[in-house]
């Protein structure tokens, strides 16, 4: 392989079989082994992400976003999609479109007793801000910024000003 292949081949392919999966477990809801594909490439707009989700577990929290959509791919197993306080069984091949917005709060939760594999794609939309239904909290970031707190929480807008 040439050297500017071998570049080509860094900034533009990833392969989720063999990439370093980041285990992220808090008990007792979620367990998932995960890495993002697209970090350390040429996109620029897109972004990817592999996930296994352990069985009857989840990988993150029932969330929605302001700016980006999101595309999961079942690749293996199957669970459930909750979505917008619906539950919705979803199996290998299926694909799922997430547009943005308050009509689609959603979380995927593996109720099988086998692995789910899935991957995500996203916009990388910034700034974006991620609101967590459950818990009241959102998520507000662009570059050089990033903001978690909850939506309860208010000030008035003079707060602080000279």
């Amino acid at each position: 392989m040439t050297d500017k292949a071998a570049e080509l081949r860094a900034k533009l392919i990833r392969n989720f079989n063999q990439v370093e999966l980041r285990h992220d477990l808090r008990e007792p809801l979620y367990d998932s082994r995960g890495a993002r594909l697209a970090e350390g490439t040429a996109a620029t707009k897109l972004g990817a992400s592999i996930d296994i989700v352990a069985p009857g577990m989840r990988s993150c929290p029932y969330h929605l976003h302001y700016a980006q959509e999101e595309m999961f791919v079942i690749l293996e197993g199957e669970g459930t999609l909750r979505v917008a306080g619906e539950m919705l069984a979803v199996k290998a091949g299926d694909t799922i479109f997430i547009p943005p917005g308050p009509e689609y709060p959603h979380q995927l939760i593996n109720t099988s007793d086998a692995p789910l594999k899935y991957l995500s794609i996203s916009t990388r939309e910034k700034p974006e801000i991620c609101e967590y239904p459950d818990s009241g909290k959102y998520l507000a970031y662009a570059p050089d910024f990033d903001v978690l707190g909850r939506t309860k929480e208010t000030l008035d807008y003079w707060e602080g000003e000279p």
